[in-house]
């Protein structure tokens, strides 16, 4: 079991975006695709038989899970993770600051 998985509400604790939002897209191993984080300009070559324009368009890149951390509504920032297993057996992840369940 991942402590960050696709789809979480993400924050960035370390880099140039440090304080910025975004939710999971994709997870290449210990690399992670945010929406709106780690932004970087292509130059992109156009296809017309699918549709793509040409141009300079912006792309989100990888960035390391160290820089990520879950956030945490009740907190209002970034938190670390942990695992409880709960009394029927079934494995969680929570919070470590107050030790509310994320998965539910």
């Amino acid at each position: 079991m991942r402590k960050i998985k696709v789809g979480d509400d993400v924050m960035v604790v370390a880099g140039k975006d440090k304080g910025k939002r975004g939710r999971v897209l994709r997870i290449d191993g210990d690399r992670l695709v945010v929406e709106n984080v780690n932004m970087a300009k292509k130059h992109q070559k156009q296809n017309p038989q699918r549709g793509v324009p040409g141009g300079i368009v912006d792309k989100e890149m990888p960035i390391h899970i160290s820089n990520l951390g879950l956030y945490n509504p009740s907190k209002g920032g970034a938190d670390r993770v942990g695992f409880k297993v709960l009394a029927d057996g079934k494995k969680v992840r929570v919070f470590k600051s107050d030790g509310e369940v994320v998965d539910v």
